[in-house]
């Protein structure tokens, strides 16, 4: 029995024109070169170059003097092995070369795909009938960088989004603050990340620190050991990891005059610097009510991929970290939104082609799996795995699945589990619930149609999800139909 799915018309579609403006890297030797030039400019040249430069850029950023004043303090240990006082420059000089370590950087000129839905944490002045949803999509602009940006919208009493403008003065996080790091427990990280292999003893770096450091702390210690003699291999590789790994936490904190749509989670740390992909938001309730927002993510350094956490309750103020235990090797992991028989529970895939299903009392340690789903018919034998968190129904777990079919085809579509024990599948759909059509099918891959979280809004389940890797768009299902036929489906 096949389920009724009714497509929407909304196009979420890349646009060039949101950029941000980004710190542009040259080698020492070459920024040197480039400050000593900017400083050799006449006063006049100066005066024309700045009046080109706020006409042609201050309309196009939130505060492009603010920006500029930040790469030009990047920029200051160059200035500073010139032996040049940074502070003796003038107010132009200093916002000037800030300006030529600056490029734009169009965040979504290449895709905008992957979406994931979540109830709005500002729920006022709306009908009984209308829900206020913040929608996640990941980015893609030149060399393929993913990142993480937002729209904002509303679902009337018939699911149709009605959308708030997309603002253009984008921003990166206003404030970064590292993590302060427990020693012990950093320690235990590092062995985690060595997978039960013998691992050389950090102490060279960490027994100069205290029981707690900071993430500058820890970056003197490593850069004073690489720039001494008689490193053995072991020792980089060490150091290496440690960075990575110190890296891999942070904070960001955004304006609070910045509207949603322009607030931008771009690559931070080492381990992502390739990209951010495919975030998992979810709606997660502690026991006692108190609500907080979750996301898994996939970090790229170009080489290797990480799990990663997100955790927001406003979504100015967001919080990363790794996912680290050993099943936490894969992409896809996807949070319960709740904790089950007083565990958090996650779903993943450890091997690239089942669906499984990990408990832990830390949630961000997932160290066992035990699969709940193989492949089964045709259009799933390349894989299977989750298109986001499971959602909570009366009859069960709902969750909206995809699977790889011929030709790499990827479709959406649904299993049940039931709410006590997860692991117990009720049913599962014996079709795809939606399968790319001839619109659909052309883009940067083809042939794919792709969810990370839908919702459940009057009675129907609202399933924003990709278009072959280019753009994304939403559709709706008759909620008690689908559980119908999905019990009706063992």
């Amino acid at each position: 029995m096949e389920v009724n799915v009714s497509r929407k018309q909304i196009i979420f579609a890349p646009d060039s024109s949101r950029i941000i403006a980004r710190f542009l890297h040259l080698n020492d030797e070459r920024a040197a070169i480039l400050v000593q030039n900017v400083l050799d400019m006449s006063k006049e040249e100066m005066n024309v170059t700045q009046s080109q430069l706020l006409r042609g850029y201050a309309r196009r950023h939130r505060n492009i003097s603010r920006t500029l004043s930040k790469n030009f303090a990047k920029i200051q240990p160059v200035i500073k092995g010139m032996g040049i006082n940074p502070d003796s420059l003038s107010p132009q000089q200093q916002s000037l070369i800030g300006a030529y370590f600056t490029m734009e950087y169009s965040i979504e000129s290449a895709a905008f795909f992957n979406p994931s839905m979540v109830a709005s944490p500002d729920q006022t002045e709306l009908r009984s009938d209308e829900k206020r949803v913040i929608i996640s999509f990941r980015a893609t602009g030149e060399g393929h960088i993913s990142s993480i940006v937002f729209r904002a919208g509303v679902l009337d009493k018939n699911n149709d989004l009605i959308l708030e403008p997309s603002g253009k003065m984008l921003a990166e996080a206003d404030k970064i603050k590292r993590h302060i790091y427990n020693k012990k427990e950093f320690k235990r990280k590092l062995q985690e990340m060595h997978e039960g292999k013998r691992m050389i003893s950090p102490g060279f770096v960490l027994d100069k620190l205290g029981d707690e450091f900071t993430y500058g702390e820890l970056m003197k210690n490593i850069a004073s050991e690489r720039d001494s003699e008689g490193l053995t291999e072991e020792q980089v590789t060490l150091l290496n990891h440690m960075t990575w790994l110190a890296s891999s936490h942070y904070e960001v904190n955004f304006s609070i005059d910045s509207a949603i749509s322009e607030r931008v989670i771009f690559p931070i740390s080492a381990t992502e610097q390739r990209g951010i992909e495919d975030a998992r938001f979810v709606q997660f309730f502690d026991e006692d009510g108190k609500c907080t927002y979750y996301a898994t993510y996939t970090a790229f350094d170009g080489i290797a991929i990480l799990p990663k956490l997100i955790e927001t309750r406003d979504f100015y103020n967001f919080k990363i970290m790794p996912i680290n235990g050993e099943i936490a090797q894969n992409k896809g992991m996807a949070l319960f939104p709740r904790k089950i028989k007083g565990k958090y529970a996650m779903l993943c895939r450890i091997d690239g082609v089942n669906n499984y299903i990990a408990y832990s009392d830390k949630i961000n340690i997932w160290r066992e799996a035990k699969i709940i789903q193989k492949p089964r018919y045709p259009w799933e034998l390349v894989q299977i795995g989750n298109s986001g968190s499971p959602i909570e129904t009366d009859e069960g777990w709902l969750v909206i699945t995809h699977a790889v079919g011929p030709m790499r085809e990827y479709t959406l579509s649904a299993s049940l589990y039931d709410l006590d024990d997860p692991e117990i599948e009720i049913g599962r759909l014996s079709t795809p619930l939606i399968e790319p059509n001839e619109m659909e099918r052309e883009g940067y891959v083809p042939n794919v149609v792709y969810s990370c979280g839908s919702i459940i809004h009057n009675g129907e389940v609202v399933i924003p999800y990709a278009m072959s890797d280019y753009a994304s768009t939403y559709a709706t299902v008759n909620l008690e139909e689908l559980l119908t036929v999905l019990k009706a489906g063992k």
